[in-house]
């Protein structure tokens, strides 16, 4: 009897786990913001001329155009991941 019980409890559970990740894969993306309006975005930036670093956390573009140091565009750097 507790064997039926337990493996009902645990066919719910699944049942739930799996309809909710369904759910999640058919949900359409949200749309795009508006121009003009910050994205946020997480980005390294490098100056190859001084070695000054720039960590980039909102812009107006998911890749935005890289910034100027020491009258050069900085590198973007790689992620660790």
């Amino acid at each position: 009897m507790v064997k039926l019980i337990l493996g009902a409890v645990m066919f719910l559970v699944v049942m739930r786990v799996g309809l909710a990740a369904l759910r999640g894969l058919g949900r359409p993306l949200p749309p795009p913001p508006p121009p003009g309006e910050m994205r946020r975005v997480s980005l390294r930036y490098r100056c190859t001329i001084c070695g000054t670093e720039v960590k980039m956390t909102h812009a107006n573009d998911e890749v935005p155009e890289a910034p100027r140091h020491c009258l050069e565009d900085m590198q973007l750097l790689a992620p660790i991941e």
